[in-house]
């Protein structure tokens, strides 16, 4: 089972082993140096803002319970950006954690459109655009280069209640 939790419900150690672990960050090019308990603590309080401030953000992600690692939508250049972040133990669950994050993005938080931002580490982005995401340019974020990709909710077979 997989529950959506705030960032604050989770133990900062779990946090901070997910955002150290180098086959994580592999894939992570704006996460630069070591990741403490002060930099944990700055992260989830920007965090917590996004949702003050936008409506939505990342969660903890749980399953049976046990902390898999983050993802949900981040603002990023006036749009929601889908951004999911898994501990290798729990890279097979993307898929259905991704398809929760999105029927939360065209359900109940009712936003039109939502992008995802690869680096370009990530090979073809094949996982993507199974879901239907469409490449949509690229955009640089400070000093590195992300491959955008853009799923609209009145486009998307998976997504037919909110059109």
């Amino acid at each position: 089972m997989m529950t959506l939790a705030r960032l604050t419900e989770v133990d900062p150690a779990d946090l901070i082993d997910l955002m150290n672990d180098p086959r994580v960050r592999r894939h992570m090019p704006l996460a630069t140096g070591s990741f403490g308990p002060e930099d944990c603590a700055a992260w989830v309080a920007a965090k917590e803002a996004m949702w003050r401030d936008h409506g939505y953000g990342p969660w903890a992600l749980l399953v049976d319970g046990t902390f898999a690692g983050w993802g949900g939508l981040q603002p990023e250049d006036g749009e929601a950006d889908l951004a999911l972040v898994l501990r290798p133990a729990f890279w097979g669950h993307g898929r259905a954690i991704a398809e929760r994050i999105l029927a939360e993005a065209f359900g109940p938080l009712g936003l039109h459109d939502v992008t995802v931002l690869l680096p370009p580490t990530r090979g073809t982005a094949a996982a993507v655009r199974r879901f239907g995401f469409r490449p949509d340019g690229e955009i640089e974020i400070a000093g590195q280069r992300f491959l955008r990709f853009r799923l609209s909710s009145f486009g998307s077979e998976q997504y037919p209640q909110c059109r």
